[in-house]
């Protein structure tokens, strides 16, 4: 009784020692514990599922992992194999059962010795082979049985879920987690017909694993490639168990594949220094890779000088986009807002149907009518023309001139010459309080202000600018080359 309990002490202390805490799992009270087996898997796996006449096939590189939960008996190993609970949610209970039989024929190989590190090596390498399973698994298809989940449920469930999962006595119950037990001692020699397995199958509420599903889902941006389920409702999330248990091996195998991007180094495009992928941005579009403060000074430079089309991949010839939550969390929400606002702005320039509300306090976009001249902000209701961005004037002419003989205005029309209005706004500029006051009653003071400020703007327009030879929009040169990009029409063209 002694010598078992020392080779079992032995051997959970070794097991301790190879295996991390999230592979093992060992009960502090009693020899007992879990163990979370992960697959080996050949290159090019696929999980497979029929869904009607719809056939889903992905590639993945890691599947959930087998659940062994075990107690090691007083007799073991001189007498007794350890009792054992194999969970397991996208194996059907008869290759669990065919599973459990091999465990219990590998502790009779083995002489009565000790046998944990064997069973967590044929489960690891040799499950698949011994269950006929290659490069293909598929899954059994679902047709009688819909679940269904509140979604407003999902953050407190997947913390529930999480917590019977760190429970080395009890297994995390699903409907697709199938777990066989053995808990009867064969005796010596007659391990074929001395073992008594029960298989059955243990379910969870389905709340709790599909909330579990989508709150992952929401946080998992590289399972981007999972075509939407068209059984699938926000309102009420509706999937069938097979479905589901494909959504949690994706799942699954998104996040294997972040931990192992995390801890891998690469070398930044930009920077060319090596970086941990924990401190790397990969853009989904093309795969390149960059550290993420070059990547983010980058984008930072680019939105700041408001040319949102070149937050694109910075490797040569490469115009990828990265995806809006990635442009966000690397410039934070300041300038991802300014970004957005840019990005809308700029398409909505290269729609012939949109125009902008002429009032200088609004600006709102407007969708125009072909079929008629004038327009009406959503925002703040002005009716305008679209052809003179004035106040909409019915049939009558843009522009067209007042009759001054009927005109009733008691205030004097402004000079229609620049040598005669730049006189003029010399005059209020520079003139007394009293020469002031007079121009003010002739002109109207709210009409010097206003032409004195555009004057001056339009000055510096004409002095500090350059037409482009597309667009004819303004364009600024405020250091650098003269190759010039104009922002607007994006053609480029020379300063000189």
């Amino acid at each position: 009784m002694n010598t078992d309990f020392e080779e079992q002490e032995d051997e959970l202390l070794a097991l301790h020692s190879i295996f991390g805490s999230e592979e093992f799992l060992r009960h502090e009270s009693k020899s007992a514990g879990q163990f979370r087996v992960s697959v080996e898997l050949p290159a090019g796996f696929n999980v497979l599922l029929k869904h009607g006449e719809e056939i889903r096939q992905y590639d993945v590189s890691s599947l959930p992992p087998l659940l062994l939960t075990f107690e090691l008996p007083e007799d073991y190993p001189s007498s007794s194999p350890p009792f054992f609970t194999l969970t397991c949610s996208w194996l059907t209970d008869p290759q669990l059962t065919s599973l459990s039989n091999q465990l219990t024929d590998l502790y009779q190989a083995t002489g009565n010795t000790v046998v944990l590190f064997s069973w967590i090596q044929f489960l690891r390498e040799d499950a698949l082979k011994h269950l006929n399973i290659h490069t293909l698994l598929e899954l059994p298809s679902d047709h009688s049985k819909i679940l269904q989940t509140n979604p407003a449920q999902q953050e407190d469930e997947c913390y529930k879920a999480e917590e019977k999962e760190s429970t080395p006595q009890s297994e995390p119950p699903d409907d697709q987690n199938h777990h066989v037990s053995s808990n009867l001692s064969p005796p010596p020699g007659d391990a074929a017909q001395g073992s008594d397995f029960t298989a059955s199958n243990t379910s969870e509420t389905t709340d709790d694993f599909l909330s579990s599903a989508v709150d992952k889902f929401e946080l998992s941006e590289s399972v981007t490639d999972i075509p939407p389920n068209k059984d699938h409702s926000y309102s009420g999330l509706s999937l069938t168990p097979s479905q589901m248990l494909l959504s949690q091996i994706l799942i699954h195998d998104a996040e294997q594949k972040r931990k192992v991007f995390a801890a891998t180094l690469f070398d930044c495009g930009v920077c060319f220094t090596s970086w941990l992928g924990s401190e790397c941005v990969q853009l989904y579009e093309c795969g390149h890779i960059f550290c993420r403060a070059c990547l983010s000074e980058f984008c930072k430079a680019q939105i700041r000088e408001g040319t949102v089309q070149g937050v694109i991949c910075p490797q040569p010839d490469c115009t990828a986009t990265p995806t809006p939550a990635q442009v966000r969390s690397l410039v934070g929400e300041e300038l991802f807002h300014r970004y957005d606002r840019l990005l809308l702005q700029s398409i909505l320039d290269c729609m012939p149907d949109i125009t902008y509300c002429p009032r200088n306090s609004c600006g709102s976009a407007v969708i125009l009518e072909k079929s008629s001249p004038a327009a009406m902000c959503s925002v703040c209701s002005f009716a305008f023309c679209v052809n003179c961005k004035k106040t909409y004037h019915g049939t009558s002419k843009c522009y067209e001139e007042p009759d001054e003989k009927k005109s009733d205005d008691p205030l004097i029309r402004l000079p229609q010459t620049g040598e005669a209005m730049a006189a003029l706004l010399r005059d209020y500029a520079t003139g007394s309080r009293q020469r002031r006051r007079l121009l003010e009653r002739r002109y109207g003071r709210k009409l010097l202000l206003y032409t004195q400020e555009k004057h001056a703007s339009d000055k510096w327009v004409t002095v500090n600018t350059k037409p482009c030879p597309h667009c004819f929009c303004p364009i600024q040169k405020d250091g650098g080359c003269n190759h010039m990009f104009c922002t607007r029409c994006n053609q480029r063209f020379n300063w000189e």
